[in-house]
């Protein structure tokens, strides 16, 4: 129950600020690529389109550093586990 609970906080924590500030303003690499490609050629289109628009710059960035934390974690995990069973192995 208490391990559950703790999910639910950290999810809540990452959760509430995207909804807490809908028009915050950050520009990140990929708007200034964005630009300078637009001011070479200027009849350029993206082939791409997002599949999800945060709310604001902060969430992006909010969002790009969970990720980042949860890949840390994944492979903290791995290295530990690897290393935990290589010394069980020698013994």
């Amino acid at each position: 129950m208490k391990n559950l609970s703790l999910i639910l906080l950290a999810a809540a924590i990452a959760i509430i600020p995207l909804f807490m500030w809908q028009d915050s303003e950050f520009g990140g690499a990929d708007g200034l690529a964005e630009e300078k490609i637009t001011a070479i050629q200027t009849d350029y289109k993206p082939w791409a389109a997002p599949i999800f628009e945060p709310p604001g710059g902060e969430t992006e960035s909010l969002l790009f550093s969970l990720q980042a934390a949860i890949g840390a974690g994944v492979i903290g995990y791995v290295i530990g586990t690897v290393r935990a069973r290589s010394k069980r192995d020698k013994s």
